[in-house]
């Protein structure tokens, strides 16, 4: 019962739900907005507050496994069972929704009941009892729903990309350049759908699963066509691709970390689908990182994700954990306030948005990054240091007292653990991970193997947080004062004896003092004696070894 370009082929009003405003509402509330996302495997209610610019903040996220599309491939229709799963999730929801005063309520359905036969039905009867209008969106809307949150949330400037939302009864392709879609390729390649087709638990340990290999390559070559300039980036989006990064990250001990911008090699996707395709229902749902609900649909799911990777030559792919519900909350939000802001909002942009709500002094932290960066980079061509980490550096300066929101005493600890739940989209998981370790010993102790937070970090990883953390200490020594009488800072001498050389207008006693205080941890990392000194205006030099 497909109708491809329709939003609502079957006139049902949007789902917008006012509840007693006098009863759950309050004027100085900021505007709440519900919206359920009505899956072939599953359905989802995200609460939200709206906040200025077209953001918002999440208040309650709620999900129940209904496997309304488990059926499709064999009868056309959504089975009894599932729709009355449905109805009393759906219930719930609202019932959620009511107590936490949301104003606008907005439900969508995407692929199992826009093709089934009885699509109709099941939203007659969700109106009827509930009281609830469902919007059936086509394909096309569905994909760019996907593709708007990946807009708002990552730069696309200059990149060819491919988005995939995989769902349970279908997949979305949205090939863009830069913000501008070129191709939308919708398929009925749906982890629930393929799972009902070729079966799941050791069924697809064999010749089952080749054919449903070679069923989706047909598939894709059939609905796609291959760009014809190189991609730069694979963003993946639905649960599907939020399970393999959980597995991947648990994988390497990384499951305190957000999935969001995770990257996963197409070799680990085809390892991690040969060892889950092997195993038996009850050996899956043990799997670290797998929601147990997601063990018979999780191997079709995979599969999917390895040929398109091999159909559109791609190496590498970018966890979006947000998906079609973000991007209906986010146009939710543009309507209410009036705006059509798309644009992506750069790292800086991100962080320091973060660190005006935790309360810092944004000019101090600008001043400590861009001392930081100036030592790093004068001490790039003594010790041939990697440039490219320059800019988690600079992160860590605008973020190292991010802890202040919580406490004074111990603000170090507290901004590693602000930083590392911060989800800033931005920066990768692993990347966040070593910003938060270096503001973590920006003072305080220095990095020991008996602190559980530098102890899970690689080799290398220890290393380079050592290096920035070195670094990051003698930045913010220069700007102790928070007034910045140090203008900025050249790098000089050698490997041996390395000279910091400050300028300012008057001699910065204080800054100095400081300073000289924290080169410890630099003259171990470095394995050099560090002399700090003014270089006076008017070439005379101030005492200061």
């Amino acid at each position: 019962m497909a109708m491809p370009g329709d939003c609502n082929p079957w006139n049902l009003t949007q789902g917008e739900w006012m509840p007693d405003q006098q009863t759950y509402l309050t004027p100085d509330l900021a505007p709440r907005l519900g919206a359920i996302d009505i899956g072939s495997n599953s359905i989802r209610l995200v609460i939200a507050e709206a906040q200025p610019g077209g953001r918002y903040r999440v208040l309650d996220d709620e999900r129940e496994s209904t496997r309304l599309g488990r059926s499709l491939a064999k009868s056309d229709k959504l089975d009894e069972a599932s729709i009355e799963a449905s109805l009393v999730a759906l219930r719930r929801f609202m019932a959620i929704a009511k107590g936490v005063g949301v104003q606008t309520l907005r439900a969508i359905a995407t692929c199992a009941v826009r093709e089934a036969t009885n699509g109709l039905e099941f939203c007659q009867r969700v109106k009827q009892q509930l009281g609830l209008s469902i919007e059936v969106i086509s394909a096309q809307k569905e994909a760019h729903l996907a593709f708007h949150s990946v807009r708002r949330r990552l730069d696309l400037a200059g990149k060819n990309t491919l988005l995939v939302d995989i769902g349970g009864g279908s997949t979305e392709i949205v090939l863009a350049s830069g913000e501008l879609i070129e191709a939308i390729y919708a398929t009925q390649l749906g982890a629930v759908r393929l799972s009902e087709r070729f079966g799941s638990g050791q069924a697809l340990a064999g010749d089952d699963f080749d054919r449903m290999q070679r069923w989706i390559d047909r598939k894709l070559k059939k609905t796609t066509e291959k760009p014809v300039a190189p991609l730069h980036l694979l963003v993946g989006s639905g649960g599907t691709f939020s399970a393999l990064a959980n597995m991947v990250m648990a994988s390497k001990g990384q499951s305190q970390l957000p999935v969001a911008g995770c990257q996963v090699s197409r070799a680990e996707v085809r390892h991690l689908v040969d060892r889950l395709r092997k195993m038996s229902l009850k050996q899956r749902r043990e799997v670290a990182g797998l929601n147990p609900d997601r063990a018979d649909i999780i191997v079709p799911g995979l599969a999917t994700i390895d040929r398109i990777m091999r159909r559109f030559r791609v190496n590498l792919l970018q966890v979006h954990p947000y998906g079609v519900r973000d991007g209906l909350l986010l146009i939710m939000i543009e309507q209410l306030q009036g705006t059509k802001k798309t644009e992506a909002v750069d790292e800086t942009t991100q962080v320091e948005r973060f660190v005006s709500a935790c309360g810092v002094d944004l000019t101090n932290s600008r001043h400590v990054a861009k001392l930081a960066s100036q030592i790093h980079t004068g001490l790039s061509e003594l010790y041939e240091l990697d440039q490219s980490e320059r800019r988690l550096l600079e992160a860590a300066a605008r973020m190292q007292d991010v802890g202040y929101l919580i406490n004074y005493e111990g603000h170090h600890k507290h901004s590693y653990h602000l930083i590392l739940n911060s989800r800033l989209e931005g920066f990768l998981p692993e990347e966040l991970q070593l910003i938060a370790n270096v503001a973590r010993y920006h003072r305080g102790a220095e990095p020991k193997n008996k602190h559980e937070n530098f102890r899970r970090l690689s080799t290398d990883e220890q290393q380079q947080v050592l290096r920035l953390a070195a670094i990051l200490r003698l930045a913010g020594g220069l700007d102790r004062t928070h007034n910045q009488t140090v203008r900025s800072v050249e790098v000089q001498g050698k490997k041996k004896h390395v000279e910091l050389v400050v300028t300012a207008d008057e001699y910065p006693e204080v800054n100095l003092w400081a300073a000289r205080r924290r080169v410890g941890l630099f003259e171990k990392v470095f394995d050099a004696e560090v002399t700090i000194r003014w270089d006076e205006p008017g070439d005379v030099i101030a005492d200061g070894g």
